[in-house]
């Protein structure tokens, strides 16, 4: 399963404000998916801000935990190795199955050179399986690695990991979200979108995590964090 976007038809980017991209495809959700569905999980997020996850955790000025991860290509990424050289900007996601984090991923990649440029390297992070991963780098052509972070390990190192309530799985399941199979576990975990950038030193400079997974920064205010 994923979100077919019109990156993949060929060379198109979307520079459009991320906002933007997202209001068309809240648009398109209020149009299409019955509302007791979205009833629910419009819930499912207040839950979890009613529970303060973001805010519990890892904020500005805290130490980032340290990781060697695969990425979609099963090749281990070390954070020590790249903050040797470089800063680095990390977002983790939910999964490809995410018209959010798809959108997120795509709008990241069109400053994937400037970030780079500025001294960062651009990594995402998500609970799927390495296949999942690939699939989403490849279809969405994305500009920087995707890593795994198998049974949400490092994400709960951040804070950030939540059980999804059995009223949303029964809606997952019903439209062919199989997170035991997207994640390779049973577990019904997944992380807060949350984006961080990571100083050489492994401080954290700027942390913008949210329950909603409809609210992500803008590429532009990430970018200007290195600037």
């Amino acid at each position: 399963m994923k979100w077919r976007s019109l990156a993949e038809s060929g060379s198109y980017i979307d520079q459009r404000p991320l906002a933007q991209v997202f209001a068309e495809r809240k648009d398109l959700i209020a149009e299409y998916v019955p509302p007791d569905v979205q009833v629910v999980h419009a819930r499912t997020v207040a839950a979890l801000k009613q529970q303060g996850l973001a805010a519990k955790s890892l904020a500005v000025g805290a130490r980032a935990a340290s990781f060697e991860l695969p990425d979609h290509d099963g090749k281990l990424v070390s954070s020590a190795a790249l903050l040797e050289k470089k800063r680095l900007v990390v977002s983790f996601i939910r999964g490809r199955w995410c018209p959010f984090c798809v959108g997120q991923m795509e709008a990241i990649s069109g400053i994937a050179e400037q970030v780079e440029a500025a001294g960062a390297s651009l990594l995402a992070i998500s609970p799927q399986t390495q296949k999942q991963a690939y699939f989403m780098h490849d279809q969405h052509k994305l500009a920087f690695p995707i890593l795994v972070d198998a049974h949400n390990k490092l994400a709960r190192q951040f804070g950030l990991v939540y059980h999804v309530l059995e009223e949303q799985q029964a809606i997952y399941r019903r439209t062919f979200v199989n997170l035991p199979f997207v994640n390779g576990d049973d577990s019904w975990e997944l992380p807060i979108p949350a984006t961080y950038v990571i100083d050489r030193d492994g401080t954290i400079l700027f942390a913008s995590g949210n329950e909603d997974y409809t609210a992500r920064p803008e590429p532009l205010e990430i970018l200007a964090q290195l600037l």
